[in-house]
Parts: structure tokens; sequence; C-alpha cells
């Protein structure tokens, strides 16, 4: 194997946090989820955080949960949307593991998306599709890049594990 240590990124409701419990279900690795940590640490939703710290907390905070991360091996790391956008944050993860895009279409997305408010920065479609062109490309640093949109979990899986030389 390549790494000790996943971390999957790419948009929101890409799947990051469905194909990281998988692959760690497969491999038996520990899995994490930074935006279930930041809501853990912050005893709030992140669209609570959002409306009520707002996002540069939020972004603070998600690289506090980042660094938490650093000492864990044989690890899956499912990111938030937002997290590989920040150059810093890209190469924090970029040098501890190795970086796994989920690639998935805007109308993908937009499908995908419940209008619950959960996700504070889907709320105009427009700023949507604006923050999916710029993060892009930041998420093509990523060491491996795979089409997501209509691969299930389970051949995702696959083809990370095939990657990685298992």
């Amino acid at each position: 194997m390549r790494t000790d240590k996943l971390f999957l990124v790419g948009f929101m409701a890409a799947g990051k946090s469905t194909v990281a419990k998988a692959l760690g279900a497969r491999i038996d690795w520990r899995v994490e989820d930074v935006d279930a940590r930041i809501e853990a640490r912050e005893h709030s939703t992140v669209a609570d955080i959002f409306e009520r710290r707002g996002e540069t907390h939020f972004r603070t905070t998600e690289r506090a949960v980042l660094r938490e991360l650093l000492p864990l091996r044989h690890t899956v790391v499912a990111t938030g949307g937002g997290t590989f956008a920040d150059p810093v944050n890209r190469q924090i993860i970029n040098a501890d593991g190795a970086s796994v895009w989920l690639d998935v279409a805007f109308e993908t997305v937009v499908a995908r998306i419940p209008p619950d408010g959960r996700r504070p920065l889907a709320a105009d479609r427009a700023t949507l599709e604006g923050l999916y062109r710029t993060r892009r490309s930041a998420y093509r640093h990523a060491h491996l890049r795979l089409d997501a949109d209509r691969a299930p979990a389970g051949e995702l899986v696959e083809r990370i594990l095939e990657w990685l030389g298992e």
C-alpha cells in the first residue's frame, strides 16, 4: 500500500462520508469525518456554526481539527467540501497522506443537496455554482481523481484499492 492515511476530498454531496465509511470497513481502518468532528467539538451543526459564528470561525475550527488528525495512521478522513480548497490545508493533507478527489458534476451536486438548509453555502444556486467552479481548481491537486458521478461507493472503494496496489 502506498500510504497509511487517505483523505477524501471533493465538493459537498460528492459522497466523501459514504465512501470513507465503506473504504474504512473494507480495509479495517479508522474513519474520521472532519465536519462531524467540528460539530462534536462545537456542540452545534455546521449550518448553525456558519449562522452564529460565521465562516471564518468554521474554517479556523476546521484547520484545528485537521491538525488533530495528523498523528493518526491507518485512517480514512472524509473532509468537508471546502477543506482542500484552502492552500494550507491542502499542503497539510498532501504531506500527511494520499488525497482522493471524488469528482461529481454540478447537476449531481444540486440533485443530492436537500433543500433543508443544512448546507449553508448552497442556499443560492448561482453562488453555489461559482463556488463549485472555484474549488475544482483546488481539487485538481489531489493525488487521485475519480469520476464519482454514477459510481456506487463499493466501486469507488475498489478503484481506490486498485490505485493503492491492493
